[in-house]
């Protein structure tokens, strides 16, 4: 997949397009829909699969203090976009300039004359331009009077409820990754650095990599089931993510005990899957029965593993 970064750097001899708009923040199955419903029309129509984003996400120039924190990354969004079959993907710097413009003229200007659509894809709440005024019945009423299609993509409906980067949200934040998993279609992630730490755990027998996330966590703090990959392999693991109250410390922290894996990942960059929560973060009265609760955790993180 082509990668463009700005509109500047669209290929002016670029042939006609399917354009698919959206921030696509999570490229959750959603999102995946709706680019899934581009690359279709393009490949029956003869034409490219473009994707439309923004970089940041709009409510971080429009209101920094209630910009939700990112689900994913810049690089995974493109990796994942790439995944459904889109041939360009074009990366918006998101602006107060760009916000300030009429809709009107955003589609008319940026999507039909620079990116030369033909169709436009949307989701159903999908809005852009000044004022969010733009929509998708915005955009029909347009395609009546400048003759291009528009397809309006409804919600993809998981466990009787309509995926969004919100529910995903709201769902890691009460801890329930596998709901989360199974709004994204894959278990939510994060990647990290891996750090030297105080070095408890393998004193309690149960040594782990301590991870610097590259990004805000979004996830309860507790023990979960996970999936450490390092160096191009995959290790089961029981993650903590908390502030080890046992100890008495409060600088929240996120150390996998990987299974039946011996060696050093220091200063390695591992990426981290939440495949399901095994309990809740809490205090023991000391370090045996914090051992105890471990071998505990370790079993029931093996059997979650295994069935899944």
């Amino acid at each position: 997949m082509r990668i463009v970064q700005g509109l500047e750097s669209y290929p002016p001899d670029a042939g006609p397009a399917v354009v698919a708009l959206g921030v696509f923040d999570g490229v959750h199955l959603g999102h995946r829909e709706i680019l899934g419903a581009a690359v279709t029309r393009a490949r029956e129509g003869g034409m490219v699969a473009v994707a439309c984003t923004f970089e940041p996400h709009p409510m971080e120039v429009l209101q920094p203090g209630r910009a939700p924190a990112p689900i994913a990354t810049l690089d995974e969004r493109l990796e994942l976009i790439g995944a459904t079959g889109a041939d360009t993907t074009v990366v918006l710097p998101f602006t107060r300039a760009l916000a300030a413009i009429e809709p009107e003229t955003f589609v008319k200007d940026v999507v039909l004359q620079r990116l030369r659509a033909r169709e436009i894809v949307v989701g159903f709440n999908h809005t852009f331009g000044r004022g969010a005024r733009g929509n998708a019945r915005l955009l029909e009423d347009l395609a009546r009077q400048l003759g291009f299609r528009v397809d309006v993509v409804p919600p993809r409906i998981v466990d009787g409820v309509p995926v969004s980067s919100s529910e995903i949200r709201e769902a890691l934040r009460l801890g329930d990754v596998e709901r989360a998993g199974r709004y994204l279609g894959r278990p939510y992630a994060i990647k990290g650095t891996v750090e030297s730490g105080a070095g408890r755990g393998r004193t309690l027998g149960f040594p782990t990599a301590n991870i610097r996330p590259d990004r805000p966590l979004l996830i309860a703090t507790g023990v979960y089931a996970g999936r450490v990959e390092a160096e191009g392999v995959r290790h089961g693991a029981v993650v903590n993510v908390g502030v080890r109250p046992t100890f008495g410390e409060s600088q929240l922290v996120v150390e996998a005990h990987l299974l039946d894996f011996t060696g050093s990942l220091y200063d390695l960059s591992v990426r981290l899957a939440f495949i399901g929560r095994v309990r809740e973060e809490r205090k023991f009265p000391g370090v045996d029965a914090l051992r105890r609760q471990i071998t505990e955790d370790v079993e029931t993180a093996r059997k979650r593993l295994a069935g899944g």
